[in-house]
């Protein structure tokens, strides 16, 4: 199984950057997985912020195949404690053959990418930028991978 994350917008703070990647790359020792970035749009001070979601939208959807099971990371999803996150992605990893997780921009996800998504994480109650839930989230599919293989990363 491939798993890709997409995002919206560049992480532009060189630390969420260097850990970012630095996840990235211990993951991809357990299983592909693949950074898609679509660009911020550009000349947006004129549009609403549902015409943004809008068109962020239309690029997501542009980047997710038919088959895809995707998976938005947003406030109102399910949660999870690590050990269960890791069965989840377990059982994802048998059944999917592209697990699409997506981060959207500051705004959310357009009704036409909630219509799309097959489920809905939450990472926390809390809210965090989506700059910072990027690093976070790359930590816990890490930790994951690391639970399923039974290495010593996660103490419970």
């Amino acid at each position: 199984m491939k798993t890709i994350l997409i995002l919206v917008g560049k992480t532009t703070d060189k630390h969420f950057q260097a850990g970012i990647s630095d996840y990235v790359e211990r993951i991809g020792h357990y299983m592909p997985f693949e950074l898609v970035t679509i660009p911020e749009l550009k000349s947006t001070k004129s549009l609403t912020e549902e015409q943004l979601k809008t068109a962020e939208g239309e690029l997501i959807l542009k980047q997710i195949q038919p088959s895809d099971t995707v998976v938005l990371l947003d406030e109102h999803g399910r949660e999870f404690r690590s050990i269960e996150f890791s069965r989840w992605l377990e059982q994802k990893r048998n059944t999917a053959r592209r697990l699409v997780f997506v981060i959207g921009g500051p705004y959310g996800f357009s009704q036409a990418v909630y219509a799309r998504a097959n489920e809905q994480l939450s990472l926390s109650k809390m809210t965090f930028s989506h700059q910072m839930i990027r690093l976070v989230f790359t930590e816990q599919v890490y930790r994951a991978c690391t639970i399923i293989k039974g290495e010593p990363y996660h103490h419970e």
